[in-house]
């Protein structure tokens, strides 16, 4: 088979692949490494485990799971809540001072770097919508009511206000689109 007809064939590398990786959840992502300290991994584990807590040992394992964030939060200094709305696949590669509104949806296969806050303004109701792989630099905030799309990055320290589309490159203080990225074509 050629490497062409290969990539064709494999969804994750052909020519759909944005499409399946921003809605589909890659779990591999998450999961942790028996043995290796990885914080982020572990603290998305806690979340993940209270969430997924079912049957008559539920209240116990939520309990440890609740323990398990705290740890977790507290070698992190992340803010990100047991029942946060968070799309599998999600990567926090130096999970150091995350914060993440309640509100706030996280689609799938997005990637969080250290320092960003994702939040509300004064003033404005709703809180922002990551949807799946977005990737936000270091030390940016996402603040209010705003819809990130499918595939855009946003810059490091940047500060977004306002929407940004999808496949879209989000820099500045405030924020402007900067490129958008043209879809694939077969």
């Amino acid at each position: 088979m050629a490497l062409d007809e290969e990539a064709a064939e494999n969804p994750r590398t052909g020519p759909n692949a944005d499409a399946v990786s921003a809605s589909e959840p890659d779990w591999s992502r998450e999961r942790p490494e028996p043995g290796r300290y990885d914080p982020g991994k572990r603290l998305l584990a806690a979340i993940r485990g209270y969430q997924n807590a079912r049957g008559p040992l539920a209240p116990i394992v939520r309990k440890l799971c609740v323990l398990r964030h705290r740890l977790w939060s507290a070698v992190t200094g992340c803010d990100l809540p047991l029942d946060a709305r968070l799309g599998g696949g999600l990567v926090l590669p130096h999970a150091l001072g995350i914060v993440l509104h309640p509100d706030a949806e996280v689609g799938p296969n997005c990637l969080l770097f250290q320092g960003v806050t994702i939040g509300t303004r004064d003033g404005l109701d709703g809180a922002p919508v990551l949807e799946g792989h977005v990737d936000v630099g270091a030390g940016a905030k996402i603040l209010g009511p705003v819809r990130i799309g499918a595939h855009a990055r946003i810059g490091a320290n940047a500060v977004v206000l306002c929407d940004v589309p999808a496949g879209a490159i989000a820099v500045g203080i405030p924020a402007r689109v900067r490129e958008v990225r043209r879809a694939k074509s077969a």
